[in-house]
């Protein structure tokens, strides 16, 4: 026979114990205050001294005067006296998985295992050079997947990460491999044609991890065999993947240098175009009155023109690059001061990784404010991935995502290419002020 005893002693027992681990639970909580010289409020364009940013866990829980703080009971305080802090930037076109030395028939030689490896190294570098959330639009075999998913898991070091998987492209497109002869009846993974072949296709790279859904508007610059005017997908096709994207809860980014294809890649409701770099005024308004942003990747521009030669390049990638770099610069000028929304983009792993903050001269050079280039790397490109709730400013209940720099950004943007100090989820992962 059971004794009753026995048993409520044990019962006892369990519910001490689970009591215990609910409390130890609670203490754990980290507390962290940063107190820095200067808080750049990137939605008005204040910089603020004075003042505090209180830190649970991974949250931001408040913003506000020091002098008013009272720090909970071992509380860390991380003091930034001589540094502006500004929340983590964002980079909207990424490609985290491959390096610049990745192109042209070099590439054919990169496994798939080994393209996630040099995602790990990428991701760091990127992380630790302020951005601490990216869209990764386009990787092979999902590397960007498993690498998005390693992150999370805390497995290796890198930013937030919303990925595409595999792009979607026309057989012989951009997105397509066009390198090897016809005997080894070779396509690329997002290789889809026709409307139901692209509605097929958008569900698979769903089902297999994709966060966001890239596809080819036009040709490209870094592909063999296509023109970077040209359009691609029909107007049809496009609209079947935005359709589908959308009814599934994605959003969709294209990938598009030439007029028409941005055009008709804004009318079938994509939510960013990756370039433009060919529009026309045409173009220009569709974006304008279709709300679609436009991700410019312009530094590389700038990038290439001094080291494209260095790097024996194939011919067909320095002639249209020549043609594309003659055009870009100005007609983005024109689209920034038609008042487009602009997102922060860099197309990094055409350049080398950690540079992507050299982006923002370009923006001042072609127009924009200090402010206003800063803020496309933030409160814009938050709207656009779609975070707003998390990332992109200072604020309580944000993510605890911050960086900090030496100076005043507003009067010298460049200083965001020195990032010195960066906190991801409450976690410093780079402080070259020291304690």
């Amino acid at each position: 026979m059971r004794n009753p005893a026995r048993k409520l002693s044990f019962s006892v027992l369990l519910m001490l114990c689970v009591a215990g681990a609910v409390t130890q639970g609670a203490s754990a909580t980290r507390h962290v205050v940063i107190r820095p010289g200067h808080l750049l409020d990137v939605k008005t364009g204040n910089t603020l001294a004075g003042q505090a940013i209180v830190i649970e866990d991974d949250k931001i829980v408040s913003v506000g005067p020091a002098a008013d703080l009272k720090p909970a009971p071992g509380t860390e305080t991380i003091d930034l006296p001589n540094a502006t802090v500004l929340p983590g930037l964002i980079d909207a076109h990424t490609h985290l998985t491959a390096d610049n030395g990745q192109f042209g028939y070099q590439g054919l030689g990169i496994s798939i295992p080994r393209e996630a490896l040099t995602g790990a190294k990428n991701a760091r570098i990127t992380l630790e050079a302020g951005f601490t959330t990216v869209r990764n639009v386009g990787a092979s075999g999902y590397s960007d997947v498993a690498l998005r998913d390693a992150i999370n898991a805390g497995d290796v070091p890198g930013p937030r990460m919303l990925v595409s998987g595999p792009p979607l492209g026309i057989t012989g497109g951009h997105c397509d491999e066009n390198l090897l002869p016809s005997e080894f009846h070779y396509q690329a993974e997002g290789v889809a044609d026709g409307v139901a072949a692209v509605q097929h296709k958008v569900r698979e790279v769903i089902k297999y991890g994709a966060d966001v859904i890239k596809f080819c508007a036009t040709g490209g610059v870094m592909s063999k065999g296509d023109d970077p005017n040209a359009s691609q997908y029909t107007l049809e096709e496009m609209k079947a993947i935005v359709t589908e994207a959308h009814r599934l809860g994605r959003k969709v980014a294209a990938h598009a240098h030439g007029a028409e294809g941005v055009r008709w890649a804004s009318i079938a409701g994509v939510d960013s175009i990756e370039h433009g770099h060919l529009m026309d005024d045409e173009s220009i308004a569709t974006l304008k009155k279709n709300g679609t942003y436009i991700v410019p990747t312009l530094y590389l521009i700038d990038w290439n023109r001094e080291n494209l030669a260095k790097r024996n390049a194939p011919d067909y990638i320095v002639q249209k690059m020549q043609t594309v770099s003659a055009a870009a610069q100005g007609i983005l000028k024109r689209a920034f001061a038609a008042g487009l929304k602009v997102g922060f983009g860099t197309d990094a792993a055409v350049y080398p990784h950690g540079l992507n903050a050299h982006e923002f001269a370009v923006y001042v050079r072609l127009g924009m404010t200090a402010l206003q280039a800063i803020q496309t790397s933030t409160i814009n490109d938050a709207d656009l991935l779609g975070w707003s709730n998390k990332i992109g400013t200072i604020e309580s209940g944000k993510w605890a995502d911050i960086i900090a720099v030496d100076g005043d950004p507003l009067k010298d943007v460049t200083t965001l290419e020195h990032v010195k100090f960066v906190m991801k989820g409450g976690e410093v992962v780079k402080n070259e002020y020291g304690k």
